[in-house]
């Protein structure tokens, strides 16, 4: 099964590259692409920043080491996640800047639309028994448009197109949100740790004796 996932999700990497069904204008911008290729469990972000332009990894920029700096909290290294967990998004192209000058673009409803046949596509493939959506959008994808202090820290049980998975959200580690500003919401991101570190080790993935020496 494990080799026959990875030549499927391989097959997939290579369709997915080639995609340029949004029809964005700068060349450079292509989809972003995980290495993972038998993975039990994915995290699915919003959008590539500018940096991964460049990169061409996930999570490469200045949100990715805020995120891998929580995912060491629950045990696990940068490395090592990489290879094991199949990093997806909403969109898989850097939309480009905000025309306000702040930050990036939202992808719009019909990119998300478009896109979102690949992560349907992956759903199937992977089956995950764990799903990590990080940031609004993502979560918005698998648990509703519900406020992230009604979510965060919590582990959820939810039906996809490929089955039911569980579902531990994060908050987006940009910055740009307030919202893990406040101590409350600070808490439920360290319980959501907590609990994204056993699922992870569960899944054989990670330090076992660090997670149960934060759970201690």
């Amino acid at each position: 099964m494990t080799s026959r996932l990875a030549r499927d999700l391989e097959a997939h990497c290579v369709a997915l590259a080639a995609c340029r069904r949004c029809d964005l204008p700068d060349p450079a911008v292509v989809p972003i692409l995980s290495p993972a290729r038998s993975p039990r469990a994915m995290l699915v972000g919003q959008a590539p920043g500018k940096t991964e332009v460049g990169n061409r990894r996930a999570f490469a920029g200045r949100a990715g080491k805020t995120l891998f700096r929580w995912l060491a909290q629950a045990g696990v290294d940068e490395s090592e996640f990489r290879s094991k967990i199949y990093i997806a998004a909403i969109t898989r192209c850097y939309p480009g800047p905000s025309p306000s000058g702040r930050g990036d673009r939202v992808p719009s409803p019909r990119e998300r639309q478009l896109c979102g046949e690949w992560l349907d596509a992956e759903l199937e493939l992977i089956r995950p028994e764990l799903i990590i959506p990080v940031g609004r959008l993502a979560v918005d994808r698998f648990i509703g448009a519900t406020p992230l202090d009604q979510v965060i820290g919590k582990v959820h049980e939810v039906t996809h197109i490929a089955g039911t998975s569980r579902v531990i959200p994060l908050p987006h580690p940009s910055g740009a949100s307030s919202w893990i500003n406040l101590a409350a919401n600070r808490a439920l991101l360290e319980k959501a740790l907590d609990l994204l570190g056993g699922e992870l080790a569960r899944l054989g993935v990670g330090d076992h004796a660090a997670v149960a020496r934060r759970s201690a």
